[in-house]
């Protein structure tokens, strides 16, 4: 069994955020696969059961805050048995330009305080995650308001290649692991432009 876990804030003030791209992934995998994610008792989420190349699949939205990620995934890990190298995190990433895509096996939260939630919850580093780039806003612009405002006019067009692409990856990695999924997912192709 795997899980994908991606991060968002519930409710519809944050549904198209930039924070929550995380969410915007595991929704279109939801589609693509056609189920319907419901609310999953004891683990704090929303969550539904797919088959990716002949492997059980978790796909996970918390519907604790960005800030209490951590207590959504350990509680999935726990209820799912499911260990930490088959767990994916999907997440933004401020420091990745626009539409970037970054997988790595583990690594810091360079202050993503939902990646910093599960590394607390979890007491290590040491899971998947998936990074999509948001950029970084001008310097008159708060970070914190610029994660929880939506994409701009010239963004909002490559928004469903972006997430199609991410969904790709997810799949990849539940289909062949990290380290091929890094070599496609990791470099500049179609997958990242």
């Amino acid at each position: 069994m795997k899980l994908i876990v991606g991060l968002g804030n519930p409710g519809d003030i944050y549904r198209d955020s930039r924070h929550n791209i995380g969410f915007s992934v595991i929704r279109a995998l939801a589609k693509a696969f056609r189920i319907s994610l419901k609310r999953d008792k004891g683990a704090f989420s929303l969550s539904g059961k797919v088959k990716i190349d002949g492997r059980n699949v978790i796909m996970a939205m918390p519907l604790s805050f960005m800030n209490l990620s951590g207590t959504a995934v350990r509680a999935l890990l726990k209820k799912y048995k499911i260990a930490l190298r088959d767990t994916l995190v999907v997440a933004d990433d401020l420091d990745l330009e626009f539409s970037r895509l970054k997988i790595r096996p583990s690594g810091s939260s360079a202050g993503h305080r939902g990646l910093d939630s599960i590394t607390e919850s979890l007491g290590t580093k040491e899971f998947a995650r998936l990074r999509i780039g948001i950029g970084r806003p001008n310097a008159d612009i708060e970070v914190s308001d610029y994660v929880l405002s939506q994409f701009n006019r010239k963004q909002k067009p490559q928004l469903k290649q972006i997430i199609e692409n991410a969904g790709n990856c997810c799949k990849s990695w539940a289909a062949k692991g990290i380290t091929e999924t890094m070599n496609i997912f990791n470099i500049r192709s179609k997958y990242n432009e």
